[in-house]
């Protein structure tokens, strides 16, 4: 355990996001008021399900993006289907994380038993369906053909990328090319809608919305690189969710694919960590030291650190004002957080 300890000391530094929050307390508190108002369905079911995936938490980063981005396009002038929309943010991916957990059969999701674990598959499945739709009629209000385009655009996106991962499980053979196709679809594709969204609603014209889309995108990707890190790195309790899930389950990540490509001996081990589903043989501990002693750390660092400059560069279409700031700070909160 000291070993596990020590690795996740080295590889996320502690930062606080509150000094970014604390700009938005108030939209980010409208959010939760929204979220709940969304979910208070006359059917109790839904209510009952969705107050249970509301109240798990979780750092609400996507319609920060949305509201941060917003605000530093029109210098903070606030309306109304700002939160709204970043709502609409919040619960299209919490759609995807109820479907993920089903696909994945996990159990725990944010330190507490993930939907479908306590109340079933067939529940969650509806649940998840319910808040697509929700979101969807939510965002129809807007009367945006462009803002809806995105929308689509981006479900559709998640929806093929969850497909073509599971054509992959098992697999050992992923290319890196294969993996980033993977992870723009599933994660890093909705921070840029988030993004290019909260530029839309504040009237922003082409250049921005690309240079904000383009933010989004590059924040994704450093997000998901590091989590892929700290899923091999990290404990249970700081991730909030199973350690290690992402091998147990078949998968392949960018830390993974760089390992076997530094040592072919690992091909069986892994092999075996799929079919049986745990890492008996062949401890997490030895895989972390593995994973430090080719140098595969530092790498992937290095390569969400390239993503998190790219991203503040594109911010340069701003003007400087507090928000830009916020997300000029962004980038390093997300490769830097412990869970």
């Amino acid at each position: 355990m000291q070993k596990f300890a020590t690795v996740r000391k080295e590889v996320m530094p502690g930062t606080s996001a509150k000094r970014i929050f604390d700009l938005i307390r108030g939209e980010m508190s409208a959010v939760e008021v929204e979220f709940e108002r969304q979910v208070n369905s006359n059917i109790q079911v839904v209510k009952y399900l969705g107050d249970y995936l509301r109240a798990s938490g979780g750092k609400r980063l996507r319609p920060a993006l949305l509201i941060l981005t917003n605000y530093a396009v029109s210098d903070g002038l606030s309306q109304d289907n700002v939160i709204r929309l970043a709502t609409v943010m919040e619960m299209l991916h919490t759609a995807t994380l109820v479907h993920d957990d089903i696909i994945d059969n996990a159990d725990v999701r944010r330190n507490r038993p993930s939907i479908n674990a306590r109340y079933g598959n067939q529940s969650a499945v509806l649940m998840g369906d319910w808040l697509y739709m929700s979101a969807f009629e939510t965002a129809l209000q807007e009367r945006s053909l462009e803002i809806l385009d995105i929308l689509t655009r981006l479900t559709r996106e998640m929806t093929e990328g969850e497909l073509i991962q599971m054509t992959m499980i098992g697999r050992q053979d992923i290319s890196e090319s294969e993996y980033f196709d993977i992870l723009r679809r599933k994660t890093a594709y909705l921070f840029s809608a988030c993004c290019e969204i909260g530029a839309i609603l504040a009237g922003a014209d082409d250049e921005v919305r690309e240079a904000m889309r383009n933010y989004g995108l590059d924040l994704g990707i450093a997000f998901q690189l590091a989590d892929d890190l700290l899923d091999l790195t990290a404990d249970d309790e700081s991730l909030g969710k199973a350690a290690g899930a992402d091998l147990l389950e078949g998968k392949l990540t960018l830390p993974l694919i760089y390992l076997l490509n530094k040592d072919n001996s690992l091909v069986s081990e892994f092999e075996r960590i799929m079919l049986t589903g745990n890492y008996d043989d062949f401890s997490r501990a030895a895989l972390i030291d593995r994973l430090f002693s080719y140098g595969i750390v530092e790498e992937i660092r290095a390569r969400a650190l390239a993503h998190t400059q790219a991203a503040k560069k594109s911010l340069d279409v701003l003007s400087k004002n507090k928000y830009r700031l916020a997300l000029e700070e962004i980038p390093q909160f997300v490769i830097q957080r412990s869970n």
